[in-house]
């Protein structure tokens, strides 16, 4: 009897020990959180035990997932130890019925599977963070760096600034500014886990700075971030007035040559003189042109009306629909255009202006 039964616990320690060698890919979740925010990019390391030598690659596939958005589903898996490797995912949710992926893992030798192993997706707390917050810029992220910014005089009541911004783990493709009509993305580049941001926006020339938040992973919490609105005394390059029609300066020059047309042709009334009836025509010819209306033209649907005269410049907006504008400027291949119907102003392509 004790020689039946010490045959059987070897031959379950037998099976128990071919079984285990045979298994040769183990999977396991190396960092992941807890809580996740709306909007909020957020990294899944996945660890890979490897019991084998006979393999030349892992591949990943995702399934069953919804809501979510995986930003890197093809990145490499990367050798830590002898038999270890690992994987950083990162993925994305704006929606709180979404459903974290299942994630297979292949070990692979060749065209042979040598294992495979899944992973069950794991459960998440999601909040939808920011709410009632006026000025929560919508990002989320370990870290918020302002590097530098710098503002300029858009036009007589706006002044434009440009903001260069770093952040560590962040959705900084999400930065908006409340309550700001004209903004935008001028670049967004990404390394890794480090993202930045060069932003562009239009505010009042009265105001002196933006203040916004953002969500810090780290400590959990609202942080502020000051933005200083500190205007240069040039105006924006090529922008001397968006409406050169409209600005002060060019008022000033009209009224003064109407001026000098009536004083001039009322010196030659009075002394008869033809010097004053020669100058007062001159003045009279300057204010007609002056006071001629600017030429007119249409801007073709899906044209793109940049910021400045520049082929790196920013993009404002891009057409709908065909357009009638008034023709202010010319500028290197560009022309600066006033929106008759929609009293949008900026630089177009010339190849992008039709005529009435």
């Amino acid at each position: 009897m004790k020689k039946l039964l010490k045959l059987v616990i070897f031959l379950n320690l037998f099976l128990c020990i071919n079984l285990f060698a045979a298994k040769s890919l183990y999977l396991s979740y190396n960092k992941i959180p807890t809580n996740v925010y709306k909007g909020q990019k957020f990294e899944v390391v996945v660890k890979a035990l490897i019991t084998t030598n006979d393999f030349d690659g892992l591949s990943s596939t995702f399934s069953n997932s919804s809501n979510i958005t995986i930003l890197n589903p093809k990145n490499s898996w990367k050798k830590v130890a002898e038999d270890t490797y690992e994987n950083s995912y990162y993925f994305k949710v704006k929606n709180p019925n979404f459903k974290f992926p299942d994630i297979n893992v292949k070990l692979m030798s060749g065209t042979y599977l040598v294992d495979s192993s899944d992973l069950e997706a794991p459960v998440f707390k999601y909040s939808d963070i920011g709410k009632g917050d006026e000025k929560f810029s919508g990002v989320i992220a370990e870290d918020f760096i302002l590097k530098t910014y710098k503002t300029k005089q858009y036009n007589n009541k706006e002044a434009l600034t440009i903001i260069d911004v770093d952040a560590i783990n962040s959705n900084l493709e999400d930065f908006k500014l409340k309550d700001i009509e004209e903004q935008g993305i001028s670049s967004l580049k990404e390394i890794d886990d480090k993202q930045n941001l060069v932003y562009y926006f239009v505010a009042p020339i009265h105001k002196k700075k933006i203040v916004i938040t953002y969500y810090n992973t780290k400590t959990k919490s609202m942080k502020d971030v000051t933005i200083p609105i500190l205007l240069q005394n040039e105006l924006v390059s090529t922008q001397t007035d968006l409406n050169p029609n409209d600005s002060s300066f060019e008022q000033y020059k009209k009224v003064a040559a109407v001026f000098f047309f009536i004083l001039f042709l009322g010196l030659f009334i009075w002394k008869r003189r033809k010097i004053f009836l020669i100058i007062s025509i001159i003045f009279l010819i300057i204010s007609i042109i002056y006071l001629l209306p600017n030429e007119k033209a249409i801007v073709k649907k899906d044209t793109n009306v940049y910021i400045l005269p520049t082929r790196n410049s920013t993009i404002f907006f891009k057409s709908a629909n065909s357009q009638n504008v008034e023709i202010l400027d010319r500028k290197n291949g560009f022309i600066k255009v006033l929106g008759i119907d929609n009293e949008f102003i900026g630089w177009i392509k010339e190849e992008s202006l039709g005529t009435n």
